[in-house]
């Protein structure tokens, strides 16, 4: 049985939480480039829901707890001694200038920007939460 995505401009959106989101919401715009495209805060300097777009894609975010369903299945990355079951790949026109804006930003870069075998320049970085990010030229869809 085939699954028919809707035709709409982005299928798949990665979904983070943060404990600091507001935070979190401002650097992720001011270093990696997004646009707040929805912004639902919360009590006490929450946001229930956030919607941040880059190019034709979008990730939604909020702040973290177990206050609802889907939180009491999320943890932090350091909750779990750093490690990750998913990571974020972002295609952009310049990795080295996004390089330099997060290196500037004092992240942690782990894999440095190289050119890879399969074609491209990426690296991947941690953001200021510890969510596993990687930036690169390489376009699946070219």
């Amino acid at each position: 049985m085939s699954v028919t995505p809707k035709n709409t401009r982005a299928n798949v959106i990665p979904c983070l939480r943060y404990r600091d989101a507001p935070a979190a919401i401002a650097w992720l715009c001011a270093t990696f480039g997004f646009e707040k495209h929805l912004v639902v805060p919360g009590e006490n300097n929450t946001i229930m829901h956030a919607q941040l777009s880059f190019g034709n894609g979008m990730i939604m975010l909020g702040s973290s707890g177990n206050d609802n369903e889907y939180g009491k299945m999320i943890v932090q990355p350091d909750a779990v001694g750093g490690r990750q079951t998913q990571s974020i790949c972002v295609v952009v026109d310049d990795a080295d200038a996004v390089y330099a804006r997060v290196t500037r930003a004092g992240m942690k870069i782990v894999i440095d920007i190289k050119d890879e075998d399969y074609g491209g320049r990426s690296f991947t970085c941690f953001d200021l939460e510890n969510h596993l990010w990687t930036f690169g030229t390489y376009d699946p869809f070219a």
